[in-house]
């Protein structure tokens, strides 16, 4: 096998494949050498190279998000690590696995007028869960170099660490820092970054390892809840007639269907899930948005809860957030491993554990509450949904129409990947097929990756990924065509309304010059010269009547990956969309 010559970098692979990360997303470079010789030559590894460093992070990002486990990123130095940021953030807030892989030069290379030496050390120090900055090898074939082939600034730095009497090796320090990373990622399920400084030359090769590392098995706390916290949920919960639970950002089937079952059986509670919480139940109540936005004050203070129960990540809904900061509920727990936001200004209860190990010991303890507070709310949401069907029937083709006409289409058990902005919140006001597997990138909300994370997500998943993404989001994040994994099976459907739409349904002085071009950035483009370069089926619906017919053969298996692209009028969708909120009063 071949491997490179620098220990470092023969030490960063090794541990890599010692921890079982298998899926490595390399952009092409030079200071990166070391690591892409290493890790394409041994067949462990599954090698993506991919040459935008923002599309790379958010793919990998996609491949973590379905495996649940560390994916690797390997760049090469300078502006190319900073172009990983955006998909570091959201994997930060999303609680999602990546582990970054820099290259940087040495120390005495660094502000000396060279290109491409930014500093790189700490540099994602607010977005991140562990910075390794890694030192630079002295020793060659376990020998050290000799004082006068060292530079003077590097062998000055030999010296002085010398004379600091620092225990440890140069090895020592860069496996703890390496093996103290990689096993944070493992066990906090979040971004990690190790900088490694590689000398010149970068790209001499050796059929010998000749570093044999030592890895440390991340060591994961047990579950415990004290008997106090029990005792105090307990006596809130068993005299509580008013109880609400909200779930946001959840893994399919991360929540064991008999907890749920259990609170879908309780008249004092209701349940809301958000499209991104991947929890079913007939009782439960989805939708938000439809069952509170026709609220007048009085039915604010009757669903008003007296507990707030949170689980999962952030919330989608704006009006459930603005509702529950004005009409704060007594009492607000948070049940997370890692943690709690206070979203709504009133939280009190950190229940730092999982919702099943909370569940497994609390709810068989619980009595149960007469309560008319699910009943009366149930009658409530019967009569929404009679509402939101007689309205689907009265408008003209929309927006609105095209979500209703897509989302009854999709096929069983798919992963249903969804682009930020106006698609998460149309998607929002449907219910959905249960047997869907449904992301979106909510740890930061922005649209600047969210194809990307669906393709990472179609190559690393035996389910076939349909991604539903507005015209913005789609063209902002392009290059994530630029790849050459694509499934044949991985499908996109891209809702065109010629701007940033859910711009006009905000306040601000509509159908101006300054409007149209700053805020809606009002366009003219189509992908479909994108799909004849990246080798896409496309085709293109600008009514009902097409869409229903085209959909069926849309999710059918072909030789090549297709996108769908739906044109409506862009000044007509939020006339649909506000009327709706009307009609539902």
């Amino acid at each position: 096998m071949i491997y490179p010559e620098i220990q470092l970098a023969q030490t960063v692979i090794q541990l890599c494949k010692a921890k079982s990360i298998k899926h490595i997303i390399i952009s092409p470079g030079s200071r990166n050498a070391p690591l892409t010789i290493g890790f394409t030559n041994d067949d462990f590894f599954t090698c993506y190279s991919i040459v935008d460093e923002r599309c790379a992070a958010f793919f990998a990002l996609g491949i973590a998000q379905q495996l649940q486990t560390p994916t690797a990123l390997v760049c090469t130095s300078g502006s190319a690590l900073l172009n990983y940021y955006p998909a570091i953030a959201e994997a930060y807030y999303s609680d999602i696995p990546l582990v970054v892989l820099s290259t940087d030069r040495p120390k005495h290379l660094i502000n000396i007028g060279d290109g491409q030496t930014i500093n790189q050390k700490d540099v994602f120090k607010n977005h991140i869960l562990y910075s390794a900055n890694l030192k630079l090898d002295l020793y060659e074939n376990g020998s050290v170099e000799s004082e006068e082939e060292l530079p003077i600034f590097k062998n000055l730095e030999n010296k002085f660490e010398t004379l600091l009497g620092i225990k440890e090796s140069i090895q020592e320090f860069n496996e703890s820092e390496i093996n103290k990373a990689i096993n944070q990622s493992i066990l906090e399920k979040g971004p990690v970054h190790i900088n490694s400084p590689f000398d010149e030359p970068l790209y001499k090769t050796t059929t010998e390892l000749v570093v044999h590392v030592k890895s440390i098995a991340p060591v994961s706390k047990p579950m415990f809840l004290e008997d106090d916290t029990i005792k105090k949920c307990l006596d809130i919960w068993n005299s509580t007639s008013k109880k609400m639970v909200l779930v946001g950002v959840n893994y399919p089937n991360a929540i064991e269907q008999k907890w749920l079952d259990a609170l879908a059986l309780d008249d004092s509670l209701i349940l809301f899930t958000e499209t991104t919480s991947n929890l079913h139940n007939a009782e439960f109540f989805p939708s938000i948005d439809q069952l509170i936005a026709p609220l007048d004050e009085d039915g604010f203070k009757k669903l008003q809860p007296e507990l707030l129960v949170t689980m999962g990540g952030l919330i989608v809904s704006k009006k459930i957030k603005a509702f529950l900061r004005t009409h704060k509920p007594k009492h607000h727990w948070h049940i997370d491993l890692k943690k709690a936001n206070d979203t709504f200004f009133s939280l009190d209860e950190f229940i730092q554990t999982t919702p099943n190990f909370f569940f497994s010991r609390f709810l068989p303890k619980t009595q149960n509450v007469k309560s008319q507070y699910k009943p009366y709310w149930e009658g409530i949401k019967a009569s929404r949904q009679i509402k939101h069907e007689q309205y689907l029937e009265s408008i003209q083709f929309s927006d609105f129409i095209a979500y209703d006409i897509i989302l009854k289409s999709l096929p069983n058990h798919i992963n249903l990947q969804l682009s930020n902005s106006s698609t998460i919140r149309y998607t929002q006001l449907f219910n959905l097929n249960k047997t869907l597997n449904i992301y979106c990138n909510r740890g930061t909300s922005g649209i600047d990756g969210s194809t990307s994370t669906a393709v990472g997500c179609s190559v690393s998943s035996k389910n076939q990924t349909v991604f539903i993404t507005g015209d913005l989001s789609f063209f902002y994040d392009s290059n994530a065509l630029w790849n050459n994994y694509m499934p044949k099976d991985f499908r996109i459907i891209l809702i065109n309304n010629q701007g940033g739409g859910i711009f006009r349904i905000l306040p601000g002085d509509k159908n101006t010059e300054n409007f149209d071009t700053y805020f809606e950035t009002k366009h003219h483009l189509t992908a479909e010269h994108l799909c004849n370069m990246y080798n896409f089926h496309y085709e293109k619906i600008s009514n009902e009547a097409d869409l229903h017919s085209s959909l069926d053969a849309f999710y059918m298996n072909s030789e090549q990956p297709k996108l769908l692209e739906i044109f409506t009028p862009r000044s007509y969708n939020d006339d649909v969309l506000l009327k709706y909120f009307e009609y539902l009063k």
